[in-house]
């Protein structure tokens, strides 16, 4: 039974939404951290559309109480002819409502994989899912409040706020104008057929699909169009930013040489086997997963069981959109006996690979290092 929205936010989460996370998402890790972040055992993300049940949860802060969708109001403000404010409803009411799946990731997806170790939540492998996102075009709501030809960047704003900081922002992100009023890019109030849930930022949220989590503001209740790149809350430094040219483990970091992250690269995910599998000789060996990409299309995905020195193409299966993860089954031959080890490579339209090793960063995103699933094969 789902619990009823605010029961998500009546005391601090190690209280209550632990507990109630562990009992409505019962195969997600919870993440020592004092704000609740969790992700699934990659087992739970088999699934073309990830259920609300598995898909992981990133959180900045706090989370905001939050009792009731129709007191909820969004403001449009800064470089606009009409600020404006919209309920719920209203903008159902007001605006052609779009579906559009789409893969959510966390920049930070991967970073326990990193060597030497940087700072951060040290995700596994499992803060990604493809959902059905449901809204309105971000684009037909900034046209409505009249874009000025100054904008060039928006800012959005939500109520959570920082865990030993209260009076301040937990997040505070914005978007390029062109992918603002790109059409892909949706106030979300709703996630795989249901109301959008209260721990993955109901009632609206940005959706913008290609650019990482941080970038889909949850609980959005302002946004506003500003003549500059938005500068709020972790949109400063090195947060969510990568740098422009290579720093080594150790060098002292420069903010300039640092750029906004606007785009996820190319990857792959295999689900099936997992880790620790045994297989028989001869056997035929079933390897599936997903592959998915950010601005550039995903082109093809490659499998090797020979730690990488062949490989072999495989069949992609059609996704449900641009912007959706794509599925790839293929069977494989247990050869000898001994240890085993699976890889699977994506590259997109442009020839950008995934890397057989990552590509250190000081912060430890973008980590799309081919995937080695390990497990062995018994005569």
């Amino acid at each position: 039974m789902r619990a009823a929205a605010g029961d998500y936010f009546r005391l601090p989460h190690r209280l209550v939404e632990l507990p109630l996370l562990r009992r409505l998402k019962p195969g997600l890790h919870v993440h020592e951290e004092e704000a609740l972040n969790a992700e699934p055992a990659l087992a739970l993300l088999e699934a073309p559309i990830t259920p609300v049940d598995s898909f992981f949860i990133r959180n900045n802060g706090h989370l905001p109480e939050i009792d009731d969708d129709s007191g909820w109001t969004l403001s449009v403000d800064g470089e606009v002819e009409r600020p404006t404010s919209w309920t719920v409803a209203g903008l159902q009411e007001a605006f052609e409502t779009v579906t559009l799946t789409a893969v959510l990731e966390c920049a930070g997806n991967g970073r326990s994989r990193f060597s030497p170790a940087t700072d951060g939540l040290q995700w596994r492998l499992g803060a990604v899912g493809c959902a059905r996102w449901t809204g309105v075009r971000l684009a037909d709501v900034l046209a409505h409040a009249g874009v000025k030809p100054s904008a060039t960047y928006t800012g959005h704003h939500a109520p959570d706020r920082q865990i030993n900081k209260p009076e301040k922002a937990a997040l505070s992100r914005g978007l390029p104008i062109a992918k603002a009023l790109a059409p892909e890019t949706l106030i979300a109030f709703a996630m795989n057929g249901e109301p959008l849930p209260r721990l993955h930022g109901g009632p609206l949220r940005i959706v913008a699909p290609g650019y990482p989590g941080s970038a889909w503001q949850k609980w959005l209740d302002r946004i506003n169009l500003r003549t500059v790149e938005h500068d709020g809350e972790k949109m400063r430094g090195t947060d969510y930013r990568l740098p422009i040219a290579p720093v080594r483990p150790g060098e002292p970091l420069d903010p300039e040489n640092f750029a906004v992250i606007t785009d996820m690269p190319v990857k792959s995910l295999i689900t099936m086997p997992l880790d620790g599998f045994v297989a028989k000789q001869g056997d035929r060996l079933k390897v599936a997963g997903f592959a998915w990409s950010g601005a550039v299309p995903l082109a093809s995905v490659a499998i090797s069981s020979d730690g990488g020195e062949s490989w072999q193409e495989v069949v992609l299966q059609v996704g449900e959109g641009r912007f959706a993860w794509q599925r790839f089954e293929v069977e494989i031959v247990a050869a000898q006996p001994g240890p085993f080890v699976v890889m699977a490579r994506a590259r997109d339209a442009e020839g950008g690979i995934q890397p057989l090793e990552p590509v250190w960063n000081p912060r430890g995103y973008c980590n799309n290092q081919v995937q080695r699933v390990r497990g062995s094969v018994v005569a």
